[in-house]
């Protein structure tokens, strides 16, 4: 019999995103469409998969896309949010998202269990580190300033 997992994450958005800290990772992601569940790469090499109607979404290394000839597209970077929310926290990827689009940059949100990671075009994610940063700082400092 399976069990209700507990949930590990904080709710509360100004804590979350007072306490938020990223993490940049080196490797060249891409996403990509597969209609055939055969050719899926292996798990050791794959980031994200996720069934739609049209077929399986894949992120995947650059690299890995290239030595397998598969089509890809939106090369980016992977930042990992290093707060653990909520999977029902109200609002923390729409601050975050809201925010980065005020610099004209989209983001690829993926919420994990413990973490959400942001999917940044290629060339700008360190923009997005400083970005999220600031705001880090903006909360840090309202808690300060509410206590």
């Amino acid at each position: 019999m399976s069990v209700l997992a507990s949930d590990p994450g904080e709710k509360s958005l100004a804590k979350l995103l007072a306490t938020l800290t990223t993490t940049l990772h080196d490797t060249i992601f891409v996403f990509a469409t597969l209609t055939d569940a055969s050719d899926l790469p292996p798990l050791e090499e794959t980031q994200l998969l996720f069934k739609e109607k049209e077929g399986i979404t894949v992120i995947v290394s650059r690299e890995y896309a290239t030595a397998h000839n598969i089509d890809f597209f939106f090369p980016c970077k992977m930042i990992t949010l290093n707060v653990t929310s909520s999977l029902e926290a109200v609002g923390f990827m729409a601050v975050i998202a809201t925010k980065l689009a005020e610099y004209k940059m989209g983001v690829n949100p993926v919420s994990g269990f413990y973490h959400d990671h942001l999917f940044i075009p290629l060339g700008r994610e360190q923009e997005a580190v400083e970005v999220l940063g600031r705001l880090a700082e903006e909360f840090k400092q309202k808690e300060l300033t509410d206590d």
